[in-house]
């Protein structure tokens, strides 16, 4: 496939105001070509121009012909799939065996919203006939659903180039809402965004749908990033990252005229409490276990398990030798960019110097991006005594933190900041300390895990990847699964409203019979 590098503003191949740019192979530490546009904020302005004029077009189209488009936009990423995860496997040294199945899940999260788009039940359609006899007042007629909040900007994320970025389930939610989408596309994978970029622009194409409806731009720095936070047709933000990039768009977003929604995934260290039978029958099969999970994708996962919890007491020291076993084996593999390499170097060292001690490291780095796994122990006490310790550090690491008893157990549980998800590792005898544990971990996250790992995860309609802060920033949502849809929803009542004027979808003939809530039944 032949990569232009240029922006898709809509129907329009753009290339870009602010110079270009040139991906980089982190396992070669070599740039590739072609040359990728960057653009600046007159690039935003017309793509929010476009994203506006095409809005009230699109989030009035059927439903039928909105799912028809989702799952056009699922066969193109099929098409592609190879050629996707060839470009997305040298611009992130991730093996292409496991980007082809990423390239699977995105075209999958695609159909799984077109039938959320059929189903019709994220419109949340509610009607309170008139009661025109009603005393000692009549009531008027009230109907209500669930519409599209309007243009949306989405950030791309760094660290799964396809089921998070371009053609993520951020934008396939949104565009199931009915919302416009101005993709911010991740500089680490220009290429990658560039293929998947084109395949969502043929569906608005063959769809016969504005030309608004998508554009993907690409920025040399935070300029246009904070053009499209700024800009006042944009209505609500998506981002996934540092916490410290999330806050600045975060705030920034507060400061505008007019504040709008800034939905962010930002950082989790998803703790695991391996309870005392569960640690005495099995310790070193979940000690290895843990690090397994840990080394995917090099350590580089918004739900990896960094964060392992467990009494001394029969079984620990079982659990703590397998896991040594397995970082000590593990070969250093080339990390996604050098931003991301430096800061977990960094990280390392900060948790070192709070008291954190290495006990086992995999084989040593091989090549200048390359990530060296590493384990590192800490006593409870100490954990307590020290909140920087309980940092992500994003990359092949963990912490191993042994306590003396449940109550310090409970008191490190009780310490932690919002998450995106816990486990607990228990047998039937250990069901009266997971009880007191529960209430704790369903204060700090939004998806707690018995007897398995944190990563990897469904997507389904109970699926929630969301947590109190700094998790996120708004811990009611979900930035995966299909109730993620209502991140980009608002409800409008229609009150008084003849039959010709209402939406279909309102009318009391009911065409698509799709399910209501009519005077609270």
């Amino acid at each position: 496939m032949t990569l232009t590098g240029k922006l898709l503003i809509g129907a329009r191949d753009v290339p870009g105001s602010e110079g270009t740019m040139k991906a980089l192979n982190p396992a070669t530490n070599q740039l590739i070509e072609p040359d990728f546009a960057l653009g600046g904020v007159a690039d935003v302005d017309r793509a929010a121009t476009l994203a506006d004029e095409a809005f009230d077009v699109y989030s009035h189209t059927s439903l039928a012909k909105r799912a028809a488009f989702l799952d056009s936009i699922a066969d193109n990423l099929d098409k592609v799939r190879q050629a996707l995860a060839a470009r997305a496997a040298l611009e992130t040294g991730v093996p292409e065996a496991q980007l082809e199945g990423e390239a699977i899940k995105a075209a999958t999260q695609f159909r799984q919203f077109a039938d959320v788009v059929r189903r019709g039940r994220f419109l949340q359609l509610a009607i309170d006939p008139a009661q025109p006899d009603r005393q000692p007042r009549p009531r008027m007629d009230h109907r209500l659903q669930k519409i599209a909040l309007g243009p949306v900007a989405i950030f791309g994320a760094s660290n799964f180039p396809i089921a998070y970025s371009v053609a993520g389930g951020d934008t396939a939610s949104a565009l199931a809402a009915g919302a416009t989408v101005i993709l911010k596309a991740h500089n680490a994978h220009p290429g990658a965004s560039e293929i998947q970029a084109r395949a969502i622009r043929d569906a608005v194409q063959a769809h016969g749908l504005p030309e608004g409806v998508f554009s993907m731009v690409r920025g040399g720095g935070n300029a246009i990033g904070e053009a499209l936070v700024d800009h006042p047709l944009i209505k609500a933000v998506t981002f996934t990252g540092s916490e410290r990039g999330g806050m600045a768009l975060y705030r920034r977003a507060q400061l505008r005229p007019d504040p709008i929604l800034v939905f962010t995934e930002m950082t989790s260290i998803n703790p695991t409490f391996i309870l005392p039978h569960a640690q005495a029958e099995k310790g070193a099969l979940i000690g290895d276990g843990f690090v397994e999970r840990m080394l995917v994708n090099v350590g580089q996962a918004c739900l990896k398990p960094a964060l392992l919890i467990a009494i001394d007491g029969p079984g620990f020291e079982a659990m703590r030798a397998a896991m040594i076993k397995r970082v000590n084996e593990t070969l250093a593999r080339p990390m996604l960019t050098p931003g991301i390499h430096a800061a977990y170097l960094n990280g390392l060292g900060q948790i070192e110097d709070a008291g954190a001690r290495r006990i086992a490291e995999g084989s040593p780095a091989s090549a200048a991006l390359h990530g060296a796994s590493a384990l590192l122990e800490v006593d409870g006490a100490q954990f307590l005594s020290e909140t920087l310790l309980a940092e992500e550090v994003f990359g092949p690491a963990a912490l191993l933190v042994k306590v003396r008893n449940e109550a310090e157990m409970l008191a490190v549980a009780r310490s932690l900041r919002g998450q995106l998800s816990a486990a607990m590792h228990l047998e039937v005898e250990d069901l009266p300390l997971a009880q007191r544990l529960l209430p704790v971990l369903e204060r700090r996250t939004g998806r707690i895990v018995v007897n398995a790992f944190a990563h990897p995860q469904e997507v389904t309609f109970a699926t929630v990847h969301g947590g109190p802060f700094p998790a996120t920033s708004d811990s009611r949502f979900t930035s995966v699964g299909m109730t993620s849809i209502e991140r980009f929803l608002r409800p409008v009542a229609y009150q008084g409203f003849p039959q010709a004027l209402l939406p279909e979808v309102l009318r009391d003939a009911n065409p698509l019979a799709l399910p209501r809530l009519i005077d609270g039944v």
